[in-house]
């Protein structure tokens, strides 16, 4: 039976499931059939994988001084730069800026479905397998905090709680991951389940 990184790897290689679309930061903030008003910005995450006999996924909490995203639970990432080739370059420079991952340490593996958030970024994850214990080093000016969850615990669509707030006068809906305290939610937590959706 294939592991459940060799499913991933597989399943990356096919067309995806339709990306999660909803009217916070599960989706693109538009309503289902129309357009975003202002095209949306590149983006591009790293999605670090550890190569162990349990996989487990790197993540990152952000400093609670920055303009956007203050405080969450996030992959690497950020705006594809001009002088990026690509979202896969794109993904790993800001690794590599923002936890000090080497880019020759990660084995990309794919490519998952692009997603648009309410913040009005289109964002590519790039699934990447990394060693089991690879050398960081921190940018504290952004990243807080980085913590590991097991891939196969995040990807198990029993733990995707999808919960309603109230925001600017509407109810919103986005997706969270409780793991030993920590909250992944919005964007993040997305993403993961829309990963998920590709294993069927």
């Amino acid at each position: 039976m294939p592991s459940l990184l060799e499913r991933l790897e597989r399943r990356l290689g096919q067309p995806g499931a339709p990306t999660i679309r909803g009217d916070w930061d599960i989706g693109s903030g538009v309503p289902a059939g129309e357009a975003p008003a202002t095209p949306a910005i590149p983006a591009a995450v790293l999605v670090p994988v550890l190569a162990r006999a349990e996989p487990s996924l790197l993540l990152t909490r952000r400093t609670e001084h920055l303009r956007s995203h203050a405080g969450q639970v996030a992959f690497p990432g950020g705006r594809i730069d001009p002088g990026d080739p690509g979202p896969v370059a794109a993904a790993l420079r800001e690794a590599e800026e923002e936890v000090g991952l080497a880019p020759d340490l990660v084995r990309v593996i794919g490519t998952a479905d692009r997603y648009l958030t309410g913040t009005g970024y289109a964002v590519t994850p790039v699934v990447g397998l990394l060693p089991s214990d690879p050398p960081l080093r921190i940018n504290t000016h952004e990243v807080a905090d980085v913590f590991e969850v097991p891939l196969a615990f995040a990807l198990d669509r029993a733990n995707h709680q999808l919960r309603e707030a109230e925001w600017r006068g509407r109810m919103r809906r986005f997706y969270v991951i409780e793991w030993e305290g920590r909250s992944i939610w919005g964007a993040t937590a997305a993403m993961l389940v829309n990963l998920s959706a590709r294993l069927g």
